[in-house]
């Protein structure tokens, strides 16, 4: 029997154009996500999807089906929103910003839970730099933003965190299995920013080591990895960004280790805002 989760599946495999994607964006396995496609054709009797270059592109009935869920899911949608406005549950747009990595690996897991809580509530994500991030959050223009190492006297909510590793061509001679950050840095380097400023330059200059031998300069990761793979020197990337496919690629942990965290901070004078609120406490309960 077909449920709501059906439906959203629906929905969300037409938006996001693969199986995969659409099962992450509704908190289902990628296996659990197509056995629910195939019983929703089977018991429709018709195919709703063609799978095409690993993509999954909707059939003619396919998009008139589709239209209906669409009407439904907006109809319930609208008849939660009027049940949470009379039993006083927060409504509206919460304004959050961080840099691409975070947006992209350490708060999806946290929306997925706060969106069936709060359906009423819109996260609206600005992908900025870990310096834009401050700017916003100082001149209240979001009402929580990700910072990158906050201060231990500053208040915010840890969101993750993850190790600095050292990635170098896959023959490079070093001979151990970890690194020194010195000797690293004395390679031929392929700086990666990440869009931050916290990364390789100012980690060697926070340990009062040098970084002059910098080949090239890259402000996305997978740009780096490429140049490595390459042969155009080594690099030093937080362990969260790392391919899934490492190919031509070594890595090797810091000998001393180097970490990064990942917190939220809520903007001045946004604290007692009941949006807020509720998005803190849904990050107390994963």
């Amino acid at each position: 029997m077909m449920n709501l989760m059906h439906w959203r599946l629906l929905v969300a495999i037409a938006e996001c154009t693969t199986i995969t994607r659409a099962a992450e964006q509704v908190g289902m396995t990628q296996s659990g996500a197509s056995q629910a496609l195939a019983q929703m054709e089977d018991m429709l009797g018709v195919q709703l999807f063609t799978r095409e270059n690993r993509q999954a592109l909707p059939t003619a009935i396919g998009l008139q089906v589709l239209a209906q869920a669409r009407v439904m899911l907006d109809a319930l949608a609208r008849v939660r929103r009027e049940v949470d406005t009379a039993r006083g549950i927060p409504q509206g747009n919460l304004r959050l910003a961080g840099f691409p990595m975070v947006l992209a690996t350490f708060l999806p897991p946290l929306l997925r839970r706060f969106k069936p809580l709060y359906p009423g509530v819109e996260v609206v994500q600005l992908e900025v730099s870990d310096d834009e991030v401050e700017t916003l959050l100082e001149a209240q223009l979001v009402d929580i933003g990700v910072v990158l190492n906050p201060a231990p006297e500053r208040h915010s909510w840890l969101l993750g965190r993850d190790s600095w590793v050292a990635v170098l061509p896959q023959d490079h001679p070093w001979p151990a299995s970890t690194i020194d950050l010195a000797s690293l840095l004395a390679q031929p380097f392929v700086l990666a920013t990440g869009g931050c400023s916290v990364n390789a330059r100012s980690l060697a200059a926070e340990a009062g080591m040098p970084l002059a031998d910098v080949r090239v300069e890259v402000r996305e990761w997978n740009s780096a990895f490429s140049l490595v793979r390459e042969r155009l020197g080594v690099t030093l990337v937080p362990q969260s960004t790392l391919p899934a496919h490492r190919e031509g690629l070594r890595v090797l942990a810091l000998s001393s280790a180097v970490e990064r965290e990942f917190a939220l901070v809520v903007a001045p004078g946004r604290e007692s805002n009941a949006l807020v609120q509720a998005f803190l406490a849904t990050l107390g309960e994963i």
